[in-house]
């Protein structure tokens, strides 16, 4: 959680109640109370933002009413570039552990969605959120501005949301390197989605997840080291979730791997995985012949990193492969060398 821009009044400061109107197009229906929530990586307070969101008793009730409704992640001017950043949806609220005075929001799982593009704070000069804006479109200074949790009309999320997640994301993939795909005819007209469908829809995040873990590793397989382009120029590096969606594993780039064909498979049945110290590749020796690893494995046997470091994977979602998946027995029809 970021704190940075706010000053001490800040955190003791009641949040008003707002009286979101929302149009029937948005297809955002009026919930319990979204909000957006300031995250500063190098905090105090241990946000993990696909898990969990902490927080001081000062935001106790804004956040409480929000359970069960989406919140959108910011990142202050202090703390970097990006803006608006990710979705998310808050399942529970709980005092937190050994610390007085502080509260954690737990991310439901599988709800956690980072934006294809983040969303500047100002667009031509207006905030994104009414709340921040005067009533000639400037933006205003101190007050709600420094608060690191406020709550967001239903029509500024759906504003947001469609910035960050594009209505036609799908379109956009698949006509990246393929102008004309079969799927997208001449003629076809794009379903418009609400927002809340487009979130929870798992075709459309696969497609989001994929396209920030290819980005993130510069389209670069994180194991063999190498980049492969087909003739049309589409990259043939895939996107591979460390701890599977069906075993709570979010979307987050931090847990995902941009893998060739043969190394996705080979990560998801449990043949390589990665070591405690986050860089070392682990192979399944008795089951992968050694000229194998020599052929698909970049040298050293080193996990290449990706361009943004805060991308990197999580050590926990590692661990988390590492004991469930990795060296577990395979059907005996399953191996893929002989």
């Amino acid at each position: 959680m970021g704190f940075a821009d706010e000053p001490a009044s800040g955190r003791s400061r009641r949040l008003r109640t707002e009286n979101p109107c929302v149009s029937v197009g948005y297809g955002v229906p009026e919930g319990m109370g979204k909000l957006v929530l300031l995250h500063k990586a190098d905090s105090i307070y241990e946000d993990e933002p696909d898990i969990v969101y902490d927080f001081p008793r000062s935001y106790l009730r804004a956040v409480e009413e929000a359970v069960g409704d989406w919140i959108v992640y910011y990142e202050p001017v202090k703390a970097g570039p990006r803006g608006y950043f990710a979705v998310a949806k808050i399942e529970r609220v709980i005092p937190k552990p050994g610390a007085a005075g502080r509260f954690l929001a737990m991310i439901e799982p599988g709800s956690f969605l980072p934006f294809d593009r983040e969303v500047p704070r100002l667009v031509e000069g207006r905030p994104m959120e009414a709340s921040l804006t005067e009533p000639d479109g400037t933006p205003k200074k101190g007050g709600a501005v420094q608060l690191a949790v406020r709550r967001l009309p239903d029509a500024d999320f759906a504003h947001i949301v469609n910035l960050g997640l594009p209505q036609d994301l799908e379109r956009i993939e698949a006509t990246r390197y393929d102008p004309q795909p079969a799927e997208f005819d001449d003629g076809a007209e794009l379903f418009e989605r609400p927002v809340l469908e487009r979130l929870t829809r798992r075709p459309y995040r696969d497609v989001a997840f994929r396209r920030k873990v290819r980005d993130a590793y510069g389209y670069r397989c994180a194991m063999s080291g190498l980049m492969l382009r087909n003739g049309g120029g589409r990259p043939e590096v895939q996107a591979a979730h460390i701890r599977p969606v069906e075993s709570l594993g979010s979307d987050s780039v931090r847990n995902g791997l941009a893998l060739s064909g043969t190394l996705h498979w080979m990560f998801d049945r449990g043949l390589i995985s990665v070591a405690a110290d986050c860089e070392t590749i682990l192979v399944s020796h008795n089951k992968v012949p050694g000229d194998v690893v020599g052929r698909l494995l970049a040298p050293g046997g080193k996990l290449v990193r990706p361009v943004d470091p805060r991308n990197a994977p999580h050590p926990e979602n590692l661990r988390w492969h590492r004991e469930n998946i990795f060296g577990r027995s395979l059907p005996d029809d399953a191996a893929p060398f002989g």
